[in-house]
């Protein structure tokens, strides 16, 4: 399914289509909230064999490559050696390479559903950030008292992990120290001259592939007759597509629809995350995460009332 909508979007960006442009845009929509909400999926069958530095370094090693494939389909050219790419290094690091092995080595500990409703907390930390860091996006009542119901979601999934819970807290703090640097990553990202989004992505998945050799110089410490298939064809999976074609869908969708609408899937990819993880690899639906999660959600409603409404 995710393939599918992946090339409905590649062909309405080459040609014309058969559908109209907002069935274009919701199907692109659907297709990165997909992508995006059962990530946590291939990483958990990712470590089946994989250890977390593995899964992170592959899965940028792999998407920088079709991310190198794409850029050269639209003949477009990285820059010259200069600021740009210290630029590229930091979101790498900050907004790539960390969040991806925090996650990977949080789901030693964590189910994948869990992980992916702790990583709904990444907007209200983005809201924290700016007003610290953006002039012109300072909270107001409507953002703090978001934020505040958000925060409440958090502490009803980990209280229960903290008295008695399959769910590590170590594996928890570490999703939500990933969702932190996500949020980081999109402060500093505005902050930055304005690049080519096909070139700035390209640009900063070579730099964090690039890294993780460096750092984790074990990473090719395996023997490939021994992966596993699902774990193979998972770390591919993971490379291919919410690594490299997620970041095409995301810009494309930002493109032609607009950033407002693209924020719609703050509040979808938590709930596939979670019911993704229950239905396909049977974890344990709990009440109390359903009552986080709703709480979370209606955090970011909450925050984004005001936006709302400024443009009616």
């Amino acid at each position: 399914m995710p393939f599918l909508l992946v090339w409905i979007a590649l062909l309405s960006m080459t040609s014309k289509s058969f559908l109209s442009d907002n069935t274009i845009n919701y199907l692109m929509l659907a297709g990165l909230i997909l992508i995006w909400g059962t990530s946590f999926l291939l990483i958990n069958r990712s470590l089946i064999f994989f250890a977390p530095e593995q899964v992170a370094g592959f899965r940028l090693f792999i998407g920088a490559v079709v991310m190198i494939i794409a850029l050269l389909f639209n003949r477009k050219r990285l820059p010259k050696l200069g600021p740009s790419w210290l630029h590229f290094l930091i979101i790498a690091v900050v907004a790539n390479l960390l969040p991806f092995w925090m996650i990977a080595l949080g789901q030693t500990t964590i189910s994948s559903g869990m992980a992916g409703l702790l990583m709904a907390i990444m907007p209200l930390a983005t809201l924290v950030l700016a007003h610290i860091f953006l002039v012109d996006e300072k909270l107001n009542r409507f953002k703090l008292m978001g934020f505040i119901v958000g925060i409440s979601g958090v502490v009803f999934i980990l209280g229960p992990t903290l008295l008695n819970s399959s769910n590590s807290l170590v594996g928890s703090l570490l999703v939500l120290a990933a969702a932190c640097c996500y949020a980081s990553g999109t402060i500093f990202t505005k902050r930055l001259p304005v690049y080519d989004p096909l070139v700035a992505s390209t640009g900063t998945l070579i730099c964090a592939a690039l890294v993780s050799f460096l750092i984790w110089p074990n990473l090719l410490d395996f023997n490939l007759s021994d992966v596993p298939f699902i774990s193979g064809f998972s770390i591919i999976l993971l490379g291919v597509l919410p690594t490299a074609m997620a970041m095409l869908l995301y810009f494309h969708i930002i493109n032609r629809a607009g950033a407002t609408f693209l924020s719609n899937i703050n509040y979808v990819i938590p709930v596939v995350a979670y019911f993704s993880g229950a239905l396909i690899l049977g974890e344990i639906v709990l009440w109390h995460d359903m009552l986080a999660l709703l709480l979370i959600i209606a955090g970011i409603v909450i925050s984004r009332r005001k936006v709302a409404t400024k443009f009616q």
